[in-house]
């Protein structure tokens, strides 16, 4: 796949940050975007059409499926951004936040993809774009709940890379470092030791380009994994 232009592209957790840059990205290159996020309203805006949908919910999830295949089709590119962060020691991680930020970064990943990557592969064709992080590669002290889901993500990615191997849809990992996102906005990295100051991050036009990228790929060239880091 080396144009975007018609195609349509699914972008979850699409309402700020990486994901908010990726439909924009996309949406440039000519893609119908179907933006989903549980903030944002149901509503056309060329050329978005946004969903609202709580990714965690596998039921919502389905009916996000049925709804993007009914109107518009399997996707051509799917990327899979939602999720969540934290930053905690472990002994003040509670079980529930445990619970939470695996759902938001895995649960998530695993609902999205048993929904879209079954008829992208009846296509024959398609990106699958997941966006990961840093730490799904290494670990990091205060990441613990954080850093379980991403691990996960990481696995989930390799296991479908294997399964959907010459099926014609091309799954990519992403795995971007810190980047300067809301998401930062409680934990303040400019005040704590060791962390990188925002002014340092990559910004999330950095990310959306790597995704661009994967995405546009010829359809003989397979990305497997892209990590990105401040220069």
């Amino acid at each position: 796949m080396t144009g975007l232009a018609g195609r349509i592209a699914i972008v979850t957790g699409a309402s700020r940050g990486i994901g908010a840059a990726a439909a924009e990205a996309l949406a440039a290159l000519g893609a119908r975007v179907v933006r989903v996020a549980r903030s944002l309203p149901a509503g056309r805006h060329d050329p978005y059409h946004d969903l609202p949908c709580d990714l965690t919910v596998s039921d919502q999830v389905d009916r996000l499926a049925a709804t993007v295949i009914a109107e518009l089709g399997p996707p051509d590119v799917v990327v899979s951004n939602a999720g969540g962060f934290l930053l905690r020691r472990l002994e003040d991680t509670t079980a529930e936040e445990f619970d939470r930020q695996v759902a938001l970064n895995l649960r998530s990943a695993f609902l999205v993809a048993r929904a879209f990557l079954p008829p992208m592969r009846a296509a024959g064709r398609g990106s699958f774009i997941t966006v990961g992080s840093v730490a799904d590669h290494v670990g990091f002290p205060e990441n613990a709940a954080y850093s379980a889901g991403k691990y996960g993500l990481r696995g989930l990615h390799e296991t479908l890379a294997a399964e959907f191997h010459g099926s014609g849809v091309r799954l990519t990992l992403i795995s971007p470092g810190p980047t300067d996102t809301s998401i930062w906005d409680p934990f303040d990295p400019d005040r704590r030791p060791g962390f990188p100051r925002r002014a340092a991050m990559l910004r999330p036009g950095d990310v959306a380009d790597a995704i661009v990228f994967a995405a546009t790929r010829p359809a003989r060239v397979h990305l497997d994994w892209l990590r990105l880091g401040p220069a």
